[in-house]
């Protein structure tokens, strides 16, 4: 059974075009994300006391290891045959196909590169801040997603269910703004315990709190999901579920080790 009158989704992935000049949706919503995500890094840095003079760098290793992180996480996990017989495509990052599993590993050696490389802060306290505008930048993504007519839903014979025109007739989940909504409240639970609770919280629980609640909410909208890569027909879970326990079980270890660092009692210096 279809909706009597669905919803129908049918808008250009072209924002603008000037002569060779192409500029998409979704990168506009991939460039806000990581400027919306500096501007959030700013006050973190100043109501902490430290400097944000390295902020840039912090922009330019982030967007690297990003990119890179989910262009390979694509060509190994979603797609590997087509690019052992088509190598030279894999360079072709604007034609599409990142992955945002790559992306969370990206990002991950990205910042250890910077704290250790760059003179950066101490890296658990840098990925907890980082945590924080990363998952609205999760929501800025699937956005560009939804512009894209990428990463659709399941046919679904609710009232919500939209017609993405460019795909086919039926009805399905709008599972991009799923996951835009979600990460958008994980984004606000993130930081109001940043504000409430940041220095007590324990070095990596932030992140294991983003760990949890993102790869959580990604198992679980993944069942209406399509398929993502042609292999997952014959799979119990699809390649996006079986990415995400790992990260599911990194964050409730890292909220379980700052709850037991921060309760341990601070031990004087041993006297010489």
């Amino acid at each position: 059974m279809t909706p009597a009158h669905p919803f129908h989704w049918d808008v250009n992935p072209i924002l603008v075009q000037i002569g060779p000049l192409t500029v998409r949706w979704y990168g506009v919503f991939f460039a806000a994300a990581f400027l919306v995500g500096y501007w959030i890094m700013q006050g973190i840095y100043r109501r902490e006391g430290t400097d944000p003079a390295s902020l840039d760098r912090l922009l330019l290793y982030m967007l690297l290891g990003a990119v890179l992180g989910a262009r390979v996480g694509h060509v190994l996990f979603y797609d590997p045959h087509y690019y052992v017989t088509h190598p030279l495509e894999i360079v072709k990052i604007w034609e599409g196909g990142l992955a945002s599993h790559g992306g969370a590993v990206g990002i991950l050696v990205a910042l250890y590169l910077f704290s250790r490389w760059a003179g950066g802060p101490p890296y658990l306290w840098l990925l907890d801040r980082v945590a924080i505008p990363t998952a609205l930048g999760g929501a800025f993504i699937r956005l560009g997603n939804l512009f894209n007519s990428e990463i659709v839903g399941t046919p679904t014979s609710g009232w919500w269910g939209l017609v993405f025109d460019r795909v086919d007739p039926l009805p399905r989940h709008p599972v991009q703004l799923y996951e835009a909504m979600a990460y958008g409240l994980i984004f606000l639970l993130l930081l109001s315990v940043y504000r409430r609770r940041g220095p007590t919280l324990g070095d990596g629980g932030l992140l294991g709190l983003f760990l949890l609640f993102v790869f959580s909410a990604r198992f679980l909208l993944e069942f209406v999901k399509t398929p993502q890569a042609e292999y997952e027909a014959g799979l119990v879970l699809t390649v996006g579920q079986l990415l995400s326990i790992p990260f599911i079980v990194a964050g409730f270890g890292l909220i379980v080790r700052a709850r037991k660092k921060r309760n341990q009692p601070h031990l004087p210096a041993r006297a010489p």
